[in-house]
């Protein structure tokens, strides 16, 4: 028997290539896919998620623009293929993956979309070796960013229509350098106003914008705490921030503040950029001390020294101060329980085969069935849609109703008399998921069914008023798509629908509403008729 000489692979710890961020078993299929001669097959798998985090009643999708940069530089080098041979993989598998580049289809939701539990976020369409290889890479990347760009809305208070000035502090904390990187961005997006991490901002600009001043070791370097708030200010005189806890708060800091701060004005009276601005504490009690300083502060003629916190805060924590003792600080400092995601740290988002495309140009539909029919997912090459209430109005001034939709052919909604309109209207109602092929169309009616498996009404008809096709195409065989909106565009989206697209019984912390996610009948029958055909059973 011959020898197989096989090059060694000489690990490197300082190599990447995106590409190789799977899990083996993605290799081992497309290996054994690719020998028995489905090459060119191609699939459909859908990216969803099952319940939101923190139990709370929404989510917000985010990590379409590094999904679609991975897939647009997507390539295999000759370290790569080293690696694999070594792994088993075949001679002509490497030699195709030698030259392969992503030529498929990702549609998605737009990026900072709300979205809710079984709706599709992202829909990928392709070859065969295409759709397995990215698998980990794509949960990787949308599951961590929607974790903390959903999480920055609450704890920057965007979810609760309180907006706080938050600075993500967390890059120390960060799993790693890129949660770090992604997780500043993720933040700014969902409403954060600065981080901490500088080569975030240089990799996602200005909009990541990096903020900070000084630390405990600072103060602690020079003999006295006057001596280092005098060398900062004399530094950076239109920037002066100060920490006032490193000794005691309201017997040292505090009283080092005043005197810089009366130093500034004596050494620059006609420039009144040329003060204080902040006061940041970072131990102890924290509303407390923000009443005791801003009192004291007040007491002295520097109303405008803003005060800031930080230490483990997060949206609960900041809510009980504000709430319960009126200590609604300047700005706040959030770092590990924002980029960790620490009450609520996985995401959950999977990536599952739903049809396969025959040769006629039909797809067939596929489907994991699992012993728990709450598993069972939603076979098909499918489309999100959104429907969102709309205020109808009568021809004669009469009563106003505001309904997302007619039930049974009575409308639904709030009904308001003719001196107040209830501020309803553009708010989304439902999901609805389609066959891909399927079109919703306003003013007609349609029968759906309700995936809540303690809905009242299993179906029911409905006329959707206002609707809204959720999967966008992005990339079309490998190619851009669509113009991807720039951060500030994003942030200004994420917080658009906040405040104006979603319910607040959705947004509420404790026991939210669920948002209505719906099947058509043509989903409803092929889910339940595969469901019977692979397990024996009903989904009802």
């Amino acid at each position: 028997m011959s020898n197989i000489n096989v090059e060694p692979y000489i690990a490197d710890e300082d190599y990447n290539n995106p590409a190789m961020v799977t899990d083996f078993y993605e290799f081992t299929m497309a290996n054994c896919l690719f020998q028995h001669g489905f090459k060119d097959k191609v699939m459909v798998f859908d990216m969803f998620f099952r319940r939101n985090p923190d139990n709370q009643g929404y989510s917000i999708s985010c990590g379409q623009h590094a999904l679609v940069k991975f897939l647009r530089e997507y390539h295999f080098t000759e370290k790569d293929l080293v690696y694999l041979r070594t792994k088993g993989m075949s001679e002509e598998f490497l030699d195709y993956l030698r030259t392969y580049r992503w030529k498929g289809d990702m549609y998605a939701f737009k990026e900072g979309l709300v979205c809710y539990p079984q709706v599709p976020m992202v829909r990928i369409e392709c070859d065969m070796v295409g759709a397995i290889l990215i698998e980990t890479y794509l949960l990787q990347t949308m599951n961590f960013h929607s974790l903390i760009a959903t999480k920055a809305t609450k704890i920057s208070g965007l979810s609760t229509h309180t907006p706080r000035n938050v600075m993500e502090f967390g890059t120390r904390r960060a799993q790693g350098q890129s949660a770090g990187d992604n997780g500043a961005y993720a933040a700014i997006l969902g409403g954060c106003i600065g981080t901490a991490n500088c080569l975030a901002e240089m990799k996602y600009g200005p909009d990541v914008k990096a903020v900070g001043t000084i630390a405990h070791s600072f103060i602690e370097f020079y003999e006295n705490e006057f001596e280092a708030f005098k060398a900062y200010a004399d530094t950076y005189p239109e920037n002066v921030s100060l920490l006032l806890d490193t000794y005691n708060i309201l017997e040292s800091g505090l009283p080092n503040l005043i005197k810089i701060d009366d130093y500034l004005i004596e050494k620059y009276p006609n420039d009144p950029n040329k003060r204080v601005k902040s006061a940041r504490i970072d131990s102890g009690d924290l509303a407390r001390g923000y009443k005791r300083l801003r009192k004291r502060l007040d007491e002295a003629g520097k109303p405008y020294v803003k005060l800031v916190a930080s230490n483990s805060l997060d949206e609960n924590t900041m809510a009980d101060m504000e709430l319960y003792e009126g200590a609604r600080f300047d700005s706040y400092g959030v770092g590990e329980k924002l980029i960790t995601s620490s009450s609520s740290p996985v995401f959950g988002g999977v990536y599952k085969l739903v049809a396969v495309k025959e040769d006629d140009g039909t797809y067939s539909p596929r489907m994991k069935c699992s012993d728990s029919a709450s598993k069972a997912i939603i076979p098909g090459k499918l489309m999100a849609w959104r429907i969102y209430d709309e205020e109808v109005k009568s021809s004669y001034g009469k009563d106003m109703v505001t309904g997302f939709l007619r039930l049974n052919g009575e409308t639904v909604g709030a009904v308001a008399n003719r001196s107040r309109i209830y501020d309803e209207e553009g708010k989304g109602q439902a999901d609805i998921i389609s066959l891909d092929d399927e079109i919703i169309e306003e003013g007609k009616e349609i029968t759906v069914y309700d995936m809540n498996p303690d809905a009242l009404h299993h179906s029911r008809k409905i006329t959707p008023l206002k609707v809204e096709k959720l999967l966008v195409p992005h990339l079309i065989n490998g190619e851009l798509a669509m113009e991807l909106p720039t951060i500030r565009e994003k942030k200004e989206f994420i917080k658009d629908q906040l405040e104006n697209k979603v319910w607040e019984s959705e947004l509420r912390p404790k026991m939210p509403h669920s948002h209505y996610v719906d099947l058509t009948e043509k989903v409803y029958e092929v889910r339940e008729a595969m469901y019977k055909k692979l397990h024996g059973g009903s989904l009802d």
